[in-house]
Formats: C-alpha cells, sequence, structure tokens
C-alpha cells in the first residue's frame, strides 16, 4: 500500500495523498481491463528535478484558449475541449477516426506544487508546463551542533 515514495517525501503525514495515488491506480488498473486498446488523452511524458517537474503534453490542433491547467497539492488537472471538425454542405466521412470531445487528466507528482510559480506554454501542438516545487517540501540541511 505504502511505496517507496511515501516514506521518501513524508507521505505518511498526509493519508489524503496516498488514498488519491490509490484511487488513481485504481481507476488506471479498471481502465485498462474495460479497453485494453483504450489510450489515455492526452499523452504525456514528466520529467522531475530537485526543484520543479516539466510535463509536456501532446495537443495538436487544440486551441490554446480551450485549455485548463489546475493545481491542487502534488495534482496536477490538464483539462480542455477538442473541437470538433465542421463539413461542409455536400462532404461526407470517408474515414473518421479523430473526434471532438472534452478532454481530463490529472497526474501526481512526487512533490507539492508551488501554484505561483507554474508557467505554461504551447508550441506545436505541445503543452510544456513547469510546475516548481513548494519551499515547504523542498529538503532542508539540518546542522547539527556540537556540546
Amino acid at each position: 500500500m505504502f511505496g517507496t515514495g511515501a516514506w521518501r517525501f513524508g507521505r505518511l503525514l498526509d493519508p489524503y495523498a496516498e488514498m488519491s495515488r490509490l484511487r488513481n491506480e485504481m481507476n488506471r488498473l479498471f481502465s485498462v481491463s474495460t479497453h485494453p486498446f483504450a489510450q489515455v488523452y492526452p499523452a504525456v511524458n514528466i520529467w522531475v528535478g530537485e526543484h520543479e517537474a516539466v510535463v509536456t503534453a501532446e495537443l495538436p490542433g487544440v486551441n490554446p484558449e480551450k485549455i485548463d491547467i489546475s493545481v491542487l497539492g502534488d495534482n496536477i488537472t490538464i483539462s480542455g475541449v477538442r473541437e470538433q471538425e465542421v463539413l461542409k454542405e455536400n462532404e461526407t466521412y470517408h474515414r473518421k477516426e479523430r473526434n471532438g470531445s472534452r478532454f481530463s487528466r490529472t497526474l501526481q507528482l512526487p512533490f507539492r506544487i508551488a501554484a505561483a510559480g507554474i508557467e505554461a506554454r504551447y508550441e506545436k501542438g505541445i503543452l510544456k508546463v513547469t510546475a516548481p516545487r513548494a519551499e515547504e517540501d523542498k529538503p532542508k540541511k539540518i546542522a547539527i551542533k556540537a556540546a
């Protein structure tokens, strides 16, 4: 139940974070078993450093004004709307594999996020979110006093 990250980052002090992680893992487990070939949208990559995390998400053709990013604790949510293409008069689809729909993806990072410092850029269909680590979550060096 408690992964190695729980001990390393002090998550035992926050039972809600561990319950949220467990819920996310259960949702992922059951969504894969019912739809084994379904893809999670948007596809993401996450890099974690000592002071920040960088999340990139593939969102080709999505209007950046239709994308929302929200943060709560150590969770970041990317949501928005992918617009449906409009056919002209007398046009029909020969093949239709892309559709317009709402999307939402919540990702849990290994530390709390300083929401005020988040930066987001959208370029060539890739959303890049830089999420700085909250000051209270950064490791502290403790000085040892000699007697």
